[in-house]
């Protein structure tokens, strides 16, 4: 039995998860979905929990602890400017798991991790931005 055994290792030294995390976090807070393994999901929903709760409360002792947590600046603020507000009425849960599979190299579980009221238009929106700049400056 595996009774209070804390959390899942994924085979990484603690500094590789608190970056693995910090990436994934920021990733999904910009595209509002992402296609990871299951048991990867299943860890990093507290995490963006945590960090959403920390955007609810938006003052400046929070920021500071959501920037400690995350690699960019972008991400902080997209997290207290955008999402935040956006649940600030809701108690919980504001991030949902739907299996997607298996993945064809390793038959690993894949799961699609996003937030519960998501923006469609938010996945990939960075690298639409990016491709009309690029065309803008060609012509």
């Amino acid at each position: 039995m595996r009774h209070a055994r804390g959390y899942r290792r994924l085979n990484r030294t603690h500094e590789h998860r608190k970056a693995l995390f910090a990436n994934m976090s920021g990733a999904l807070s910009e595209h509002e979905q992402i296609k990871t393994t299951l048991p990867k999901a299943k860890e990093l929903r507290p995490i963006v929990e945590k960090l959403i709760t920390l955007a609810k409360r938006g003052d400046l002792h929070a920021r500071r602890q959501a920037a400690a947590q995350l690699k960019e600046d972008k991400h902080v603020a997209r997290l207290f400017e955008i999402l935040g507000p956006r649940y600030k009425e809701r108690q919980g849960g504001y991030v949902r798991i739907l299996k997607a599979g298996f993945r064809y190299g390793d038959m690993a579980p894949m799961a699609i991790i996003e937030f519960v009221d998501r923006d469609p238009s938010a996945k990939g929106a960075a690298d639409r931005a990016r491709l009309e700049a690029e065309e803008a400056v060609e012509d």
